[in-house]
């Protein structure tokens, strides 16, 4: 039986935001369906989220016009909280979320294990737009 190394591809981000509301906003899906983007033409209409190892989540991510979309789903293999989210897509591809409090802000670190139809460059942009995307939102809140 031959196995095949993973490519992973690592994209990161500090928030201006102490980590719990970091947290809060990564992982409620009131917050999710606001900032789970890579670009002004699609959205997330629906998020649901079981936070816990052997729990799953669901965010389905549409394109505007409706003419794309598609489930991104998983199951969760180790959650820290405030610290660490570990899960794993259907296509057994495996993703990692670091929270690292710095000062008053939190860094995060998202590494992907990268899939076979898009270029890993694609994927990276893609990825990290999210991850903008998130930043954007969380500073963006008046608490």
């Amino acid at each position: 039986m031959e196995t095949k190394s993973k490519t992973k591809i690592t994209v990161q981000a500090t928030v201006n935001l102490p980590i719990d509301k970091v947290w809060e906003f990564w992982t409620n899906p009131k917050h999710i369906i606001r900032w789970n983007s890579a670009s002004d033409d699609w959205h997330t209409p629906r998020a649901e989220n079981d936070l816990r190892v052997g729990g799953k989540f669901l965010a389905r991510m549409e394109s505007k016009d409706g003419t794309m979309g598609f489930d991104f789903e998983g199951i969760y293999t180790d959650v820290k909280p405030n610290k660490l989210i570990a899960y794993k897509l259907a296509d057994e591809r495996e993703i990692s979320v670091e929270f690292e409090s710095v000062n008053n802000a939190t860094h995060i670190i998202e590494t992907f294990d990268a899939e076979t139809e898009n270029t890993l460059e694609l994927q990276r942009q893609g990825w990290q737009a999210i991850l903008d995307n998130f930043k954007r939102y969380a500073e963006g809140i008046k608490n």
